[in-house]
């Protein structure tokens, strides 16, 4: 009998990469609050999240090369990813203006579909997941789909 990590399924491949882009957005979010450097909250994640066992419950584990694209990506193109998200908000709201929730969101996902090969209909499908697990009663879901379908057209328009 070996004592060898046995191979991950195709299912919980998919929920790691999902954890990954919900933590991904929650670390942004925590950078812009806090004024921390990426790579400060890319530890502080990787160390208290992924997989953590806690008295209230558990962390999901994620998936930390993505995780870990995802936060370097957004950082490194975050002007052009937010001018590409500004080309897609209506001309009265501006990135700046905008809840920092969805701004983190807005950055991550606009990671993935400029930096990435993952198909802009996933990318766009996990991050309006992601709205609904912020918004269960809001309307920003539905603003998140408009977004991010604009951004992915603007960005990989082959895909369309």
């Amino acid at each position: 009998m070996s004592d060898a990590p046995q191979p991950l399924s195709g299912n919980m491949k998919r929920k790691m990469r999902s954890t990954s882009r919900l933590y991904a957005v929650q670390a942004l979010f925590q950078m812009e609050h806090s004024g921390q450097t990426v790579e400060k909250v890319i530890h502080e994640f990787e160390d208290h999240r992924f997989g953590a066992h806690y008295d209230e419950g558990d962390m999901a584990e994620g998936d930390q090369v993505l995780f870990e694209r995802l936060m370097r990506d957004a950082v490194n193109w975050q002007s052009s990813i937010d001018q590409m998200t500004d080309r897609a908000l209506v001309a009265k709201w501006p990135i700046a203006r905008i809840d920092p929730t969805l701004r983190a969101l807005f950055r991550a996902a606009g990671a993935e579909l400029t930096q990435s090969d993952t198909p802009p209909k996933v990318v766009i499908m996990e991050f309006v997941d992601i709205a609904k697990s912020f918004y269960p009663e809001g309307r920003e879901p539905k603003f998140v789909n408009a977004v991010l379908d604009h951004m992915a057209r603007e960005a990989r328009p082959e895909a369309f």
